[in-house]
């Protein structure tokens, strides 16, 4: 099978499309099949690249017009499109993102050339803003020319559905997954001298919820041999830059900007808490990475994040900078009475109970949900239930304490709605919910996600379209009018720019791409 993948992220841009095309794609170059990658030029990356295993990579010459995305014009990229799709024979035309205009560009030219393509999302996206009205109504024009879409979680899918306006049968989920083999554990990196190390790794926008990152900073000034770790770069960086001087915080908060891909591990072994404070996420690798490396995760309870990680390795906060604050109190706890502070994480601790299934929906069950404004966690084990700050306990899948949004103050036994943890809940959570042997949670990654079943998955999508009859003109012009008659001038713009080029330069010849021996 050939396969040509298609976005305008590719390496040498860090992220997690990046990453997920790049690794999809090695793992069907390793099933056999044919692949390569087409993206716009990347500064001096340009032309025709072979990056490992011999995964080819064609920077094509297109300008970048905002946010590493090409300018959309329907037109000028047709030539080119075209020439490559037939050069390399490609069977299945895959893009990736719905920011990516070049992915979407792609899909259209696939369409038109009666080859099979299939679409996956990576992200949510709201309804309300005009910036993401438009890519609605965009994705909804893409995904009514495209054979399948796949997004990388449950909830991903039910917002493409909602957004796009597709059939729920014409949409898979098929999750991210992570290599476990490389983000490995590595306790000897983490220091010795009872400093807790907090890892960030995220590009600093305001999607990824930047500004509660900065909120939540200043409240450990006061809080000895708790240290801060930021990868990633972007605008919000001069914010956290800022924050670090006002608060007199330079020598406990270490901003490393952008970090290869390769060089992450490095990063993430030297950290005991991983914090993710995205306002919007569709799964995030980020988290899988710091799990399989043994951190304990404190992340926002957003989009498909609930369905990633199983309950005893990640606790969820609402978005907001009291309840992110609270968990990650609540972490900093576990790992205190856990013995971190020797540097040695204890291996011999008796196995964790079997997770539970997962739902209807395919998420996890997650025992540990912190909440925005109120603490359901005290000491006494009595309160109103009433006024939402019940003095609570709960010893389910997780035996978690719930931190959840209430309007009372007066919890016997408790404290206040401030979304602060008290000492006497973080000492009974821990007794409950002990931290994990890092090698252990790199164990329990690796039975949840795996680039193999990946690529099995998504080679099933392949064959299911290539089965499927190829869309007539007729078909995709009366699509793409149902989403507005308007719209149909991209399409018939493409559809006449492909007749000139079939004229010009026909496809008899055009020659074939050399196909490279593979070693046996």
């Amino acid at each position: 099978m050939r396969i040509c993948m298609v976005s305008d992220f590719f390496y040498p841009s860090i992220g997690g499309v990046e990453e997920h095309v790049y690794n999809l794609s090695q793992m069907l170059l390793a099933l056999g099949h044919k692949v390569v990658v087409l993206t716009h030029a990347y500064g001096d990356c340009s032309g025709i690249r072979y990056v490992t295993n011999g995964l080819k990579v064609y920077y094509l010459p297109i300008k970048v017009c905002y946010n590493q995305c090409i300018l959309p014009t329907a037109v000028c990229n047709v030539p080119m499109l075209r020439a490559v799709l037939l050069r390399e024979q490609v069977d299945v035309v895959h893009g990736h993102s719905a920011f990516s205009a070049l992915a979407h560009e792609a899909l259209m030219v696939g369409a038109l050339l009666g080859l099979k393509t299939v679409f996956t999302d990576h992200s949510l996206f709201g309804f309300a803003d005009l910036s993401a009205a438009l890519t609605n109504k965009l994705l909804e024009i893409t995904l009514s020319m495209v054979n399948h879409a796949i997004c990388v979680s449950h909830i991903g899918k039910e917002n493409t559905v909602l957004r796009a306006c597709v059939a729920k049968h014409r949409v898979s989920v098929i999750p991210n997954a992570v290599d476990t083999a490389l983000f490995t554990p590595d306790p000897s990196q983490r220091p010795k001298n009872g400093v807790i190390n907090i890892v960030v790794a995220s590009r600093l926008v305001y999607r990824k919820g930047i500004d509660l990152l900065a909120g939540v900073i200043p409240r450990f000034k006061n809080t000895p041999n708790i240290n801060f770790i930021i990868v990633g770069d972007g605008p919000k960086r001069d914010l956290l830059e800022e924050i670090r001087e006002k608060t007199n915080m330079q020598d406990r908060v270490e901003i490393l900007g952008a970090v290869e891909h390769a060089k992450v591990r490095d990063v993430l072994v030297r950290g005991h808490i991983f914090v993710n404070t995205s306002l919007t996420e569709a799964y995030c690798m980020a988290i899988v990475e710091a799990a399989s490396c043994g951190l304990q995760v404190v992340s926002t309870s957003v989009g498909g994040i609930p369905e990633v990680l199983p309950n005893n390795l990640i606790l969820l906060a609402e978005p907001d900078i009291e309840a992110i604050y609270g968990a990650i109190l609540v972490a900093i706890d576990r790992h205190r009475s856990t013995c971190i502070t020797t540097g040695i994480e204890n291996s011999t601790r008796r196995p964790r109970r079997k997770r539970k299934k997962k739902g209807a929906a395919g998420g996890h069950a997650n025992g540990v949900a912190i909440g925005a404004k109120a603490v359901e966690a005290g000491a006494a084990g009595g309160g109103d239930a009433k006024k939402g700050n019940t003095a609570k306990v709960g010893n389910g899948a997780g035996a978690a304490v719930r931190l959840t949004g209430g309007a009372g103050n007066d919890a016997p036994g408790g404290k206040d709605s401030t979304g602060a943890i008290g000492g006497a809940a973080a000492s009974t959570a821990n007794q409950a919910e002990p931290v994990l042997c890092p090698h252990r949670c790199n164990e329990l990654v690796e039975t949840l996600y795996n680039w193999e079943d990946v690529a099995q998955r998504t080679v099933k999508v392949y064959d299911r379209v290539l089965r499927e009859r190829a869309f007539t003109l007729s078909e995709l012009i009366y699509s793409v009018y149902q989403c507005g008659a308007w719209f149909l001038a991209f399409l018939v713009v493409g559809h006449f720019t492909l007749r000139l080029m079939d004229r010009w330069r026909p496809r008899s010849r055009i020659e074939f791409a050399h196909e490279a021996r593979r070693k046996p």
